[in-house]
């Protein structure tokens, strides 16, 4: 069974994603380890926590995370996850991993912040992640932040709350999320399942 590596920020409930990616055929660990990153089929950057204490915590492993992804390691960016991908972001201080130019930014308008609960998914390009899924999808959110990709090409789909946001990217063998999908019922499972595809042994 192929290995994902969720990697632990030291903050939040990682089980319900470990459970979740178990469901779809992986065989998931949390870890901080960075030889268990090297040797992973596929890694995921969970959902929780802040930017700023992230960061700190991915500095020990960035090199071997920037590697995995440049050997055509599968990755999955979840919420946070996501944003981490960008060097920047206004939650606070510090240097994301730089695999995509852009930033992450704050919600802003009369909406309630956080975004909390289900909203639409547009499907803006069909890539692996969205094989089998109707545009339209209810995914469940939780988040102040989104990112805003420099590179229009890598936007996979977006959704509105009280602005349209980034809400999915997809560029070769990296994926990321602003929703939860472990938290998102059949779709969620289905978008596990189909990046559980892209794994090879």
């Amino acid at each position: 069974m192929p290995e994902a590596v969720i990697f632990d920020y030291g903050v939040g409930n990682l089980l319900s994603l470990k459970c979740a990616l178990e469901k779809v055929g992986l065989d998931a660990e949390i870890t901080v380890s960075p030889k268990q990153l090297q040797k992973a089929d596929a890694i995921a950057l969970p959902g929780v926590g802040n930017f700023s204490a992230a960061v700190t915590k991915l500095d020990s492993v960035k090199e071997t995370l920037l590697d995995a992804v440049e050997s055509g390691t599968p990755l999955i960016g979840i919420c946070l996850g996501l944003q981490l991908f960008f060097p920047e972001s206004e939650e606070g201080p510090g240097e994301g991993l730089g695999l995509f130019e852009g930033k992450t930014v704050r919600l802003r308008g009369s909406v309630k912040v956080p975004h909390m609960g289900w909203n639409t998914l547009r499907i803006v390009k069909p890539n692996p992640l969205f094989d089998g899924m109707a545009d339209g999808s209810y995914v469940y959110f939780v988040h102040s932040l989104y990112p805003v990709p420099a590179d229009k090409e890598i936007v996979a789909a977006e959704t509105e709350y009280g602005t349209t946001f980034t809400s999915a990217i997809a560029s070769r063998n990296v994926f990321g999320t602003q929703f939860h999908p472990e938290k998102s019922g059949d779709v969620g499972l289905t978008i596990l399942k189909n990046f559980a595809k892209t794994v090879k042994r």
